[in-house]
Protein backbone atom coordinates (compact mmCIF):
# COMPACT_ATOMS: atom_id res chain seq x y z
CA UNK A 1 0.00 0.00 0.00
CA UNK A 2 2.73 2.57 0.84
CA UNK A 3 3.09 2.62 -3.32
CA UNK A 4 0.12 3.54 -4.26
CA UNK A 5 -1.35 6.56 -6.38
CA UNK A 6 -3.87 8.53 -4.51
CA UNK A 7 -6.68 7.45 -6.72
CA UNK A 8 -6.31 4.01 -5.71
CA UNK A 9 -5.86 4.99 -2.09
CA UNK A 10 -9.72 6.87 -2.58
CA UNK A 11 -10.81 4.17 -4.46
CA UNK A 12 -10.07 1.54 -1.54
CA UNK A 13 -11.82 4.09 0.88
CA UNK A 14 -14.74 4.91 -0.95
CA UNK A 15 -15.20 1.52 -1.50
CA UNK A 16 -14.98 0.42 2.70
CA UNK A 17 -16.96 3.71 3.53
CA UNK A 18 -19.70 3.14 0.82
CA UNK A 19 -19.79 -0.62 1.95
CA UNK A 20 -19.82 0.56 5.55
CA UNK A 21 -22.68 3.53 4.67
CA UNK A 22 -19.97 5.52 6.66
CA UNK A 23 -19.40 9.16 6.15
CA UNK A 24 -15.53 11.10 6.24
CA UNK A 25 -14.64 14.52 7.45
CA UNK A 26 -11.26 16.20 6.85
CA UNK A 27 -9.91 19.10 8.82
CA UNK A 28 -6.98 19.80 7.03
CA UNK A 29 -4.34 22.82 7.60
CA UNK A 30 -0.73 22.64 5.32
CA UNK A 31 -2.87 20.75 2.62
CA UNK A 32 -5.48 22.83 2.22
CA UNK A 33 -7.84 21.03 1.23
CA UNK A 34 -5.72 18.54 -0.75
CA UNK A 35 -7.23 15.37 0.77
CA UNK A 36 -11.10 16.60 0.55
CA UNK A 37 -10.42 17.17 -3.20
CA UNK A 38 -8.55 13.92 -3.72
CA UNK A 39 -11.92 12.17 -2.20
CA UNK A 40 -14.32 14.72 -4.46
CA UNK A 41 -12.49 13.71 -7.17
CA UNK A 42 -14.32 10.57 -7.76
CA UNK A 43 -17.49 10.33 -8.69
CA UNK A 44 -20.19 9.14 -6.20
CA UNK A 45 -18.31 11.32 -3.55
CA UNK A 46 -21.27 12.55 -2.50
CA UNK A 47 -22.21 8.97 -0.60
CA UNK A 48 -19.13 9.16 1.35
CA UNK A 49 -17.91 12.59 2.18
CA UNK A 50 -19.47 14.99 4.27
CA UNK A 51 -17.73 17.95 4.28
CA UNK A 52 -14.28 19.57 4.73
CA UNK A 53 -12.73 22.10 6.88
CA UNK A 54 -9.87 23.99 5.54
CA UNK A 55 -8.18 25.45 8.68
CA UNK A 56 -5.13 26.93 7.88
CA UNK A 57 -5.13 30.11 10.65
CA UNK A 58 -5.13 29.17 14.28
CA UNK A 59 -8.55 31.24 14.50
CA UNK A 60 -10.21 29.39 11.63
CA UNK A 61 -9.08 25.50 14.07
CA UNK A 62 -10.90 27.41 17.08
CA UNK A 63 -13.89 28.96 14.90
CA UNK A 64 -14.54 25.44 13.20
CA UNK A 65 -13.27 22.95 14.60
CA UNK A 66 -13.56 24.07 18.91
CA UNK A 67 -9.67 23.60 19.25
CA UNK A 68 -8.94 25.28 22.74
CA UNK A 69 -6.71 28.38 22.50
CA UNK A 70 -4.60 26.59 25.71
CA UNK A 71 -3.69 23.63 22.81
CA UNK A 72 -2.42 26.51 20.84
CA UNK A 73 -0.53 28.47 22.96
CA UNK A 74 0.91 25.59 24.94
CA UNK A 75 1.67 23.23 22.11
CA UNK A 76 1.62 25.40 19.12
CA UNK A 77 -0.46 24.39 15.79
CA UNK A 78 1.99 21.75 14.56
CA UNK A 79 1.44 19.00 17.07
CA UNK A 80 -0.44 15.88 18.54
CA UNK A 81 -2.87 18.06 20.61
CA UNK A 82 -3.80 20.24 18.17
CA UNK A 83 -4.26 17.29 15.39
CA UNK A 84 -6.34 15.17 18.14
CA UNK A 85 -8.53 18.30 18.65
CA UNK A 86 -9.26 19.11 15.04
CA UNK A 87 -10.14 15.66 14.52
CA UNK A 88 -12.53 15.52 17.28
CA UNK A 89 -13.88 19.12 16.29
CA UNK A 90 -14.54 17.78 12.47
CA UNK A 91 -16.76 14.81 14.54
CA UNK A 92 -18.45 16.96 16.28
CA UNK A 93 -19.45 19.98 13.72
CA UNK A 94 -20.34 17.09 11.02
CA UNK A 95 -22.24 14.03 10.34
CA UNK A 96 -19.07 12.05 10.02
CA UNK A 97 -18.76 8.69 11.65
CA UNK A 98 -14.70 8.87 10.10
CA UNK A 99 -12.43 12.11 10.21
CA UNK A 100 -9.18 12.64 9.35
CA UNK A 101 -7.04 15.86 10.36
CA UNK A 102 -3.38 17.65 9.13
CA UNK A 103 -1.55 19.81 10.42
CA UNK A 104 1.98 20.65 9.52
CA UNK A 105 4.80 22.82 7.77
CA UNK A 106 4.69 22.13 4.27
CA UNK A 107 7.80 24.64 3.92
CA UNK A 108 9.76 26.43 2.08
CA UNK A 109 9.65 28.14 5.38
CA UNK A 110 8.22 28.33 9.40
CA UNK A 111 10.17 25.97 10.18
CA UNK A 112 12.54 25.59 13.25
CA UNK A 113 15.43 23.56 15.02
CA UNK A 114 12.42 21.85 17.38
CA UNK A 115 9.66 22.07 14.64
CA UNK A 116 11.17 21.67 11.28
CA UNK A 117 9.72 21.71 7.67
CA UNK A 118 8.17 18.64 6.56
CA UNK A 119 7.30 17.84 10.00
CA UNK A 120 3.39 16.44 9.87
CA UNK A 121 0.87 15.04 12.53
CA UNK A 122 -2.17 13.60 11.31
CA UNK A 123 -4.91 12.89 13.67
CA UNK A 124 -7.42 10.15 12.81
CA UNK A 125 -10.35 8.09 14.45
CA UNK A 126 -13.86 7.30 14.56
CA UNK A 127 -16.90 9.02 16.06
CA UNK A 128 -16.92 7.36 19.75
CA UNK A 129 -13.75 5.93 19.46
CA UNK A 130 -10.21 6.59 20.03
CA UNK A 131 -8.71 9.68 18.47
CA UNK A 132 -5.05 8.95 17.64
CA UNK A 133 -2.47 10.88 15.96
CA UNK A 134 0.69 10.24 14.28
CA UNK A 135 4.12 12.19 13.50
CA UNK A 136 5.60 11.92 10.59
CA UNK A 137 9.12 13.82 9.04
CA UNK A 138 8.47 14.22 4.63
CA UNK A 139 11.36 15.53 2.70
CA UNK A 140 10.93 17.10 -0.57
CA UNK A 141 9.15 20.49 -1.77
CA UNK A 142 6.21 22.04 -0.52
CA UNK A 143 4.36 20.03 -3.17
CA UNK A 144 5.96 16.83 -1.85
CA UNK A 145 5.05 17.45 1.92
CA UNK A 146 1.60 18.11 1.23
CA UNK A 147 1.03 15.32 -1.57
CA UNK A 148 2.88 12.42 0.96
CA UNK A 149 0.62 14.01 4.01
CA UNK A 150 -2.49 13.68 1.33
CA UNK A 151 -1.16 9.80 0.99
CA UNK A 152 -0.37 9.02 4.57
CA UNK A 153 -3.98 10.57 5.70
CA UNK A 154 -5.57 8.25 3.18
CA UNK A 155 -3.43 4.90 4.72
CA UNK A 156 -4.49 6.47 8.35
CA UNK A 157 -8.27 6.59 7.50
CA UNK A 158 -7.92 2.48 5.95
CA UNK A 159 -6.13 1.39 8.59
CA UNK A 160 -9.15 1.99 11.25
CA UNK A 161 -12.04 0.82 9.29
CA UNK A 162 -12.59 -2.39 10.12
Amino acid sequence: MSDLPVNHLVDRLSEKLFDKKWLLSTAESCTGGMISAAITSKAGSSSVFDRGFVTYSNEAKMDMLSVSAETLAQYGAVSEQTAIEMTKGALKNSRAHIAVSVTGIAGPDGGSKDKPVGLVYIGYGLKGGVIQSTKHNFTGNREDVRTQTTKEALKHLLSIIK
